[in-house]
């Protein structure tokens, strides 16, 4: 519901921004845009086509250009950051957490993102410098520095007057992190145990030691699966030698599982999960042309496949008609294994140990699945053509089809995963293939066999 009521403020400011284009002031639309919260902001200019988001881009106010700049997708943020200089990117992100500035950053050409590093002050760009170290899809890429450490001798009360002194704690805090002068990472101290436990009690005595911290190399999709399986709102982050470099915070992991739900979703399709909705033709185009160049050679395999039976299609016209059911079957059927494969590597609950079971339950449920669709259709096509042999032709090639694409379903993620090739991205026109060259092959050779 919330979604929805998100989604439709959306489309209303959206359409208020089009009809002021069409008949007010831009001095209208800028007190319109700036009303809103740069969350709002940045999905309007998400919504919104290329001319209008550039119109509305030039009027957002300067102190919370930066805010809506983080709200965005990479694709979108792009367009705007790389008409910028560098002074007016060190504005821009002053005042960002450290691991959205890193990714503002890392979209930029080396040159200008040295100059923008320059005209940072020397805490900030030590700080930027740490994260950017680590690949973004890394949880040191994910790190925030904006952190409050204290040390295990202090008592509570010293801490609690040393939270005092700050005007406003860092987002996302629940806990305080320990360190000893090394910085080294030694364990947490939760709020709740600082507002409740004796003014007088050690850190040392009651922060917590059995949460270990997150490793900076660690991918981020393992880091979102700790936060899910541990309930946390934030988590420390070391390097190789133990030092604290920051933490990760449950917003973060947010945008990792959401680009992850993207990524899968639009790989089915050969598409980038960045892609904007509004791109202009001439970038859209390259990015679908490969794709569909690569399903046209697998399309053509396929029609290879079926010129072999020529003879057979010239006699039996039926052939020709039924054709489409036994590979659409295969198709779907093997798209069902091949998501809950895709998923269930996603989710870490599939890898080569228990792979024998999956496969042999995938096979049976093609199996049957195929015996039960294959006498349905048996029986359509000898009221159909009258013809009993192409009946048993048809059911036997449907039971070939749906059992190879279960194989090919659970088998070919793993494949190419080895082979270090996306399956989410591959793993869709692969099947297609085999289901397709496989349903043609077993329903023509059947054919070929039978009426020769």
């Amino acid at each position: 519901m919330q979604q929805a009521t998100e989604e439709t403020k959306s489309q209303t400011h959206l359409a208020r921004v089009q009809t002021l284009l069409g008949s007010g002031t831009l001095q209208q639309i800028a007190k319109m845009v700036n009303s809103l919260r740069p969350v709002e902001i940045a999905r309007l200019l998400e919504s919104s086509p290329p001319p209008s988001r550039k119109v509305v881009w030039d009027l957002v106010d300067k102190d919370v250009i930066g805010e809506v700049l983080e709200e965005l997708p990479e694709d979108i943020q792009g367009n705007f950051i790389r008409d910028l200089d560098a002074e007016q990117l060190v504005e821009l992100t002053e005042g960002l957490e450290t691991d959205d500035v890193v990714d503002i950053l890392q979209q930029l050409p080396e040159k200008v993102t040295q100059e923008v590093l320059a005209a940072m002050s020397d805490q900030d760009r030590n700080r930027v410098e740490t994260v950017l170290a680590y690949d973004e899809d890394t949880a040191g890429g994910l790190t925030n520095t904006d952190t409050i450490t204290i040390r295990p001798r202090f008592t509570l009360d010293v801490v609690l007057r040393y939270l005092r002194r700050h005007v406003e704690l860092p987002p996302s805090t629940d806990a305080l992190i320990v360190v000893n002068r090394k910085d080294q990472y030694l364990g947490l101290l939760p709020l709740a145990k600082l507002l409740t436990s004796d003014p007088n009690t050690t850190v040392r005595e009651v922060m917590v030691t059995d949460t270990n911290a997150i490793q900076a190399n660690l991918p981020d999709h393992e880091v979102a699966k700790l936060f899910e399986q541990n309930d946390w709102i934030s988590a420390p982050v070391v390097d190789e030698q133990g030092k604290l470099l920051g933490r990760i915070t449950i917003d973060d992991v947010v945008d990792v599982i959401r680009e992850g739900a993207d990524h899968s979703l639009m790989s089915l399709a050969g598409l980038d999960e960045e892609e904007d909705t509004f791109a202009p033709v001439m970038r859209t185009i390259p990015r679908r042309a490969i794709w569909l160049g690569i399903n046209l050679l697998t399309a053509i395999l396929a029609s290879a496949v079926i010129s072999l039976f020529q003879e057979s299609l010239d006699k039996v016209v039926a052939l020709a008609i039924l054709m489409p059911v036994v590979a659409s079957m295969g198709g779907v059927a093997g798209s069902q294994t091949l998501t809950v494969v895709i998923r269930g590597m996603a989710i870490g609950n599939i890898g080569f140990s228990n792979m024998n079971w999956l496969l042999s339950r995938e096979l049976g449920v093609g199996l049957l699945n195929g015996c039960l669709w294959a006498i349905v259709m048996g029986g359509l096509v000898s009221l159909w053509f009258s013809d009993i042999t192409l009946a048993f032709i048809i059911a036997a090639a449907m039971v070939i089809n749906l059992v190879t694409a279960a194989a090919a379903g659970t088998l070919l993620p793993l494949l190419l995963k080895k082979m270090h090739i996306d399956p989410a991205l591959a793993g869709g026109v692969t099947l297609t293939t085999v289901t397709d060259v496989i349903g043609f092959m077993a329903f023509l050779g059947l054919a070929t066999y039978f009426y020769a």
